[in-house]
């Protein structure tokens, strides 16, 4: 199981590849870069656009590009913008009761998982894609979330 699906994955690549190029890029050059599918590619650029993360330019010159800076965009909008609602369980935030889970009215964990998709949001909304597409994000990323290996606890000498 995996909290994010394709579609989250390859917008990030996506996007991290036109961080990386200023001058933009288009569905076959991402395609290729990656080696996906590119109207797979091409889909998701163009939600993308639809949603405001990337602005186009047509013409034999044309493409994508980023549509506002990478530090202003966090994790959590892009999940939120692309998974039309990213959620941890089918009962978190008050889903219709058609979506809802038949169990939820007496569900005794209902309320922890809830607790812990706010706390995993937190952590999203503080992470910018600037901070995800940097060369040196895994060690800052670690510290600024306080995310350690049991192996990596500092000892309580």
């Amino acid at each position: 199981m995996t909290l994010l699906s394709r579609k989250a994955d390859y917008a990030l690549l996506i996007l991290s590849h036109l961080h990386h190029s200023p001058e933009g890029g288009n569905a076959r050059a991402v395609a290729e870069r990656f080696n996906l599918g590119r109207p797979f590619v091409a889909n998701i650029l163009k939600e993308l656009c639809q949603k405001g993360f990337v602005s186009s330019t047509r013409g034999v010159k044309g493409g994508y590009t980023l549509a506002k800076p990478s530090r202003s965009i966090t994790l959590a909008q892009l999940l939120e913008a692309i998974e039309d609602g990213f959620q941890l369980t089918v009962c978190t935030d008050h889903q219709p009761a058609a979506t809802a889970c038949d169990v939820q009215h007496i569900c005794p964990v209902k309320g922890p998982m809830n607790e812990i998709h706010q706390r995993l949001m937190g952590v999203l909304r503080s992470v910018t894609l600037a901070e995800l597409f940097s060369p040196t994000a895994e060690p800052n990323l670690i510290q600024t979330l306080g995310i350690l290996a049991p192996h990596d606890q500092p000892s309580k000498a």
